[in-house]
């Protein structure tokens, strides 16, 4: 079983800064592809960034320049650091992680598309 969880999340005013980290537990190998999305009332998911295990990224052109994403592939976490955030950002962030290899009795079995309960990121003055 592969769990994610999200911290972080919180009141900020427009122009400040957030930290969010997603953490996967089990035993896990490996994860392939870590990424944030967020949902903001009445609208679909998106993606916000994304970031392979060799360190690879995309972000959305919204939040370039702005939002930086990081993991560490030793503590099976990732981070996303906010700055300069706006009323826009407001959402709910929620953390994916796809194709994770993890230890389940003694075989390796593997995850696909696995998301975390979502963390609230509310930029209001």
């Amino acid at each position: 079983q592969v769990q994610l969880a999200e911290s972080g999340g919180g009141l900020v005013q427009p122009g400040g800064s957030l930290g969010l980290s997603c953490v996967a537990s089990g035993s896990i190998f490996s994860i392939n592809r870590m990424g944030w999305y967020r949902q903001a009332p009445g609208k679909q998911r998106e993606l916000v960034a994304d970031i392979t295990s060799g360190g690879s990224t995309t972000y959305a052109d919204s939040v370039k320049g702005r939002f930086t994403i990081s993991r560490d592939n030793a503590k099976n976490t990732m981070y996303l650091q906010m700055n300069s955030l706006k009323p826009e950002d407001t959402a709910v962030y929620y953390c994916n992680a796809d194709h994770i290899q993890y230890q389940r009795g003694s075989s390796s079995r593997y995850a696909f598309d696995v998301w975390g309960q979502g963390t609230q990121v509310t930029v209001s003055s």
